[in-house]
Order: structure tokens, then C-alpha cells, then sequence
């Protein structure tokens, strides 16, 4: 269950504190990709990994100071920053006062307390899902590689802008024309990636089967568009109603809170995606889905 693997990385990133980790590194240990990690722990947390491991340095830090005569030098190297100056700056935005201000009494310092996962009783809310099987599936798409950590950043726009200037270079149309009318529908395609790898590919696409023109194909890939494949995979599939992004956020939301807790299901190292329809149901925004297996 991602819960426990979310409490087990939190237990190994405090007892690790001190040491030079990071989020790739606790993926690996709960043997999860760290794209997946990356995901899950955000959306349980509410912050990234990297942002809980800082957080909770300078919380330590900070108590160190203030308890110990260790030096303001020391104290950067030992939480893991390059220099003195680094260590001032971001001791001073966490606590709003600087490390030597918090070797005096009356400093006043921010706490951040180690992360505890509870199961609690929420909601009651229905949260519609079904399970489908897909076998081998193939798209062509425009595809673009994003850091992991823009993957739960609410300020961040990096894919709807992706998105917009596709548009605005009148790229997706022509995708579209391929397929036959009444089958016109985009897909977003999100692949995690492997082992250490900072970066996740997503590609805004169409699916290449029978009611897709393929003769002119080769002309597309030759033209920058990328073949995408994706393997025999089971998928939770969820609507999203809404009129913008924002309930396609709260529903992988609702995967990880709600849906894995309950289920017994987690997500897979396979592609997902989003399905745009040209036809869809009044206020549906897209559907998500999401390669799954039971744990």
C-alpha cells in the first residue's frame, strides 16, 4: 500500500537526515520509481520530498544552534549545504531570522516536525471508478521532457503551456485529421521514469488503430512527432468534471488519499494518461487513467 511505503521512506529520510539523500535515493528504497515516488508523496504530503528533507534540516539545525556552541560553518556543512552563505540564506526564509540571530535567546525560529501518516476518517464523498484492460497501445504525439518535481506544483504551468503552443504552432490539428470523425480525441501520456532519472516524458498525442489514417505516418515522425508505445496494462479509469485542470489535480489527489487505501490497488510503472474527447459528456473534462495492479 503506498501509505506504508510513505511512512517507511519518511522513517528512512529522518534517519538519514544528515547524509547527502534525496528523494531518488529514498525511491529506490521503498522500490518505487522515483517519478511514482515523487507523485504519491506529494499528493499524501502536501510538499516534496526534497522540500520535507530541507525543511526538517533547518528545523534541526536551528535547535542545534540554539542548544550547542557548534559554529554557524559547522552547522552548514553537517546539514547538507555547500557553504556558510547557502545555509544563511535558506536558514533565513524558513525561519525568518538568521542562523547567528538563533543562537541568541528570544530568537524567534520555525518548527517542522517529522511527518506521521494516519489513516482518518474523511468524506463519505463516492468516488466512481472502473477497471479496464488495455493490450498494447500506440499513439503518435508531440512528446517533451519536464523535471519530476514540476509534477505536483500548483504554480508550475509547464504542461498547459505545453499544451497551448502546440496549439498556437497548429500542431495538434493535423494529429487529429488522421482520424476519422467522431474519433477525434487527444491524449495527455505521462511515463514515469526509471531509477535515478530527474525527468518524465509527456506527450499530447492520438491513438493509432483502425480508424487512423497511417499512409502520410512517416512525414509526422520525420517532422518532429514521436511514435509511443505502451504494453498490456490494467487501468482505474476516473472521470474528471470540471471546466478546467483543476479536477484532474484533485482526483490523482483522491487516487492516492482515497482510492490505493481502500482498494488495495497501486499504481504501476506504465504509461497513464488523459483522454480528451471530441464528443464527451456535458462538463466532463477528461478521464484519467491510471495503470494499476493490486498490491
Amino acid at each position: 500500500m503506498s501509505l506504508q511505503l510513505i511512512q517507511q521512506a519518511i522513517c528512512y529520510m529522518e534517519e538519514h537526515i544528515c547524509e547527502d539523500i534525496s528523494y531518488a535515493e529514498v525511491a529506490r528504497y521503498v522500490h518505487m520509481s522515483s517519478y511514482n515516488f515523487h507523485r504519491t508523496f506529494s499528493f499524501i504530503a502536501g510538499m516534496t520530498a526534497n522540500e520535507y528533507l530541507r525543511n526538517r534540516r533547518l528545523t534541526l539545525a536551528a535547535m542545534e544552534l540554539q542548544a550547542t556552541d557548534i559554529s554557524v560553518i559547522d552547522a552548514a556543512y553537517k546539514y547538507g549545504y555547500e557553504s556558510p552563505e547557502s545555509f544563511s540564506k535558506a536558514f533565513s526564509r524558513f525561519h525568518g531570522s538568521t542562523p547567528r540571530q538563533a543562537k541568541q535567546k528570544g530568537a524567534k525560529l520555525h518548527l517542522f516536525n517529522p511527518l506521521v501518516i494516519k489513516i482518518i476518517l474523511e468524506g463519505g464523498s463516492i468516488m466512481d471508478y472502473r477497471i479496464e484492460h488495455r493490450g498494447s497501445q500506440q499513439f503518435l504525439a508531440l512528446v517533451r521532457s519536464f523535471p519530476n518535481e514540476i509534477s505536483n506544483d500548483d504554480n508550475d504551468h509547464s504542461i498547459p503551456d505545453f499544451w497551448t503552443e502546440c496549439s498556437e504552432k497548429k500542431l495538434i490539428k493535423p494529429m487529429q485529421l488522421l482520424r476519422r470523425e467522431g474519433k477525434r480525441d487527444l491524449y495527455g501520456l505521462c511515463t514515469p521514469v526509471k531509477g535515478s532519472e530527474t525527468h518524465f516524458n509527456y506527450g499530447i498525442g492520438v491513438l493509432i488503430d483502425e480508424n487512423t489514417d497511417v499512409k502520410d505516418l512517416e512525414s509526422y515522425i520525420q517532422n518532429g512527432y514521436s511514435l509511443w508505445k505502451t504494453d498490456p496494462a490494467d487501468y482505474a479509469v476516473f472521470k474528471c468534471f470540471g471546466p478546467n485542470g483543476d479536477c484532474l489535480g484533485e482526483t490523482w489527489s483522491k487516487f492516492f488519499k482515497e482510492f490505493v487505501p481502500q482498494t488495495g490497488y497501486m499504481q504501476t510503472d506504465d504509461t497513464d494518461y488523459e483522454i480528451y474527447f471530441e464528443k464527451g459528456e456535458s462538463n466532463l473534462f477528461c478521464e484519467l487513467w491510471v495503470p494499476v495492479k493490486k498490491a
